[in-house]
């Protein structure tokens, strides 16, 4: 079987913080795992390629993605290291996060051990920045994907997602957009953007993710949906009204939406509005995983079941 879209990157254990309880609620997180659920959700074939700690966590994320129909058949299992950690507070700005990730498994997946022919059998690879700000090795590993992707004529899909934890601005712009020179779908986030370009326009940042060589943008602006440009043409298009609860993983589950129904119509405006109705339904429930949303309950979302 032919898979539609490979993920690649740090999957982590989530530990979110409800609002008005004391305790937290287990969950999964991590933006490329994310985002490839939320594909597989939307009727796309996926797999999933990283490192993981032989350790309960570790073996609760295969589990996870045995779950939700993600082949884990190349995922690295190293007994050396860990399954990464994260927890998630909730307070007057918004969710907040602190991480338990320092030399986990998935830090240490080196290029050697990246199934590069895995990557190269599917139609399309998915990482992010923060896929190689966790480590210097996995920035390897994910330059060394990507080129396999692109030789094999596959399209690639890159999120700037900016984590400044994990690694400097300066470092992070040079190695992101060096990235995405050799994407097909660049996905900043407009928070984002405005730091890596020194831009704010958001018409300005596509063009600017455009003269990088990417061939479509799809730029994420929060409640007012995104901005999907080209060379020939770009539209701002909404979203669909929700009652957002917690907004984790909302970008992922645009990723993957974007992703699955590009892949499904060729077309990067359909899946724009496709993704936009998907990350808005993903913010009414607790959690990165549990809310993201069927292909079924997005097209119910706009009107198309």
């Amino acid at each position: 079987m032919t898979l539609d879209i490979v993920g690649m990157g740090e999957p982590l254990i989530e530990l979110n913080q409800t609002r008005g309880a004391d305790g937290y609620l287990p969950g999964f997180g991590g933006d490329t795992s994310n985002a490839t659920i939320a594909a597989a959700r939307c009727g796309a074939r996926t797999g999933y390629v990283t490192a993981l700690g032989d350790d309960v966590f570790g073996r609760s994320l295969l589990d996870l993605w045995t779950r939700e129909g993600v082949d884990a058949s190349r995922v690295v299992i190293d007994g050396a290291a860990h399954t990464g950690i994260y927890f998630v507070t909730h307070g007057p700005q918004g969710h907040e996060f602190a991480y338990m990730r320092a030399g986990s498994a998935a830090s240490r997946l080196s290029v050697a051990a990246t199934p590069l022919d895995y990557v190269a059998g599917a139609r399309a690879l998915h990482v992010s920045a923060i896929s190689q700000a966790i480590s210097p090795v996995a920035a390897d590993a994910v330059f060394a994907a990507i080129d396999a992707a692109r030789a094999a004529g596959r399209i690639v899909c890159y999120d700037t997602n900016l984590r400044l934890k994990l690694w400097p601005l300066r470092r992070a712009r040079a190695i992101i957009h060096e990235a995405i020179r050799s994407a097909d779908i660049a996905r900043p986030g407009l928070d984002d953007a405005e730091q890596l370009t020194g831009l704010t326009d958001p018409d300005a940042i596509a063009d600017f993710y455009l003269k990088l060589g990417v061939k479509i943008v799809a730029l994420t602006l929060g409640k007012e949906g995104s901005l999907v440009a080209t060379a020939q043409r770009r539209a701002r298009i909404g979203s669909i009204a929700v009652q957002a609860i917690d907004a984790t993983g909302a970008g992922d589950a645009y990723d993957g939406a974007f992703l699955a129904e590009y892949l499904l119509t060729g077309d990067p405006f359909r899946a724009g509005r496709f993704a936009n109705a998907a990350a808005a339904l993903s913010t009414t429930g607790y959690g990165a995983v549990a809310p993201l949303p069927t292909r079924a309950a997005v097209l119910k979302a706009l009107g198309e079941a």
